[in-house]
C-alpha cells in the first residue's frame, strides 16, 4: 500500500492561504476507474483511494505512515513568492497623493 503526504495548495478562487497549513496523507489508488455502461458514473473497486487524512505536520504524517507500514513518498510545497507593494491597499485612498491618481 503506498501514499503521498503534501501540503494542499490554495484554492484558484482565493488568494488567501485558508486550508494549506495542515498536511494530507492520501492513499495512491491501486486499481484503474471504471465507466458505468448504463448510468456512465466512474466507480473503481479501490476504497482506500477515498481516504484523506490531515496532520497538523509533517513528521506527524510520516510517523503515522511507519506505524501502519504505508510507504509514503512526500512531496515538498512550492514556497509560495510574496506579493507585498511598499504603500500597501492604503495607498489607493492616500490624501497626500502629489499626482492624479487614475485608472
Amino acid at each position: 500500500m503506498s501514499a503521498r503526504i503534501y501540503r494542499p495548495a490554495r484554492t484558484a478562487m482565493s488568494s488567501g492561504t485558508a486550508k494549506t497549513k495542515s498536511w494530507v496523507l492520501e492513499y495512491v489508488a491501486d486499481s484503474a476507474r471504471q465507466v458505468d455502461p448504463l448510468m456512465g458514473w466512474t466507480s473503481s473497486t479501490d476504497t482506500q483511494a477515498q481516504v484523506r487524512l490531515e496532520f497538523p505536520t509533517k513528521e506527524a504524517a510520516l510517523e503515522y505512515a511507519q506505524e501502519h507500514g504505508i510507504d509514503a513518498v512526500v512531496q515538498e510545497p512550492k514556497p509560495r513568492k510574496l506579493n507585498i507593494r511598499p504603500g500597501g491597499y492604503g495607498e489607493n485612498f492616500a490624501t497626500n497623493r502629489r499626482s492624479v491618481w487614475t485608472h
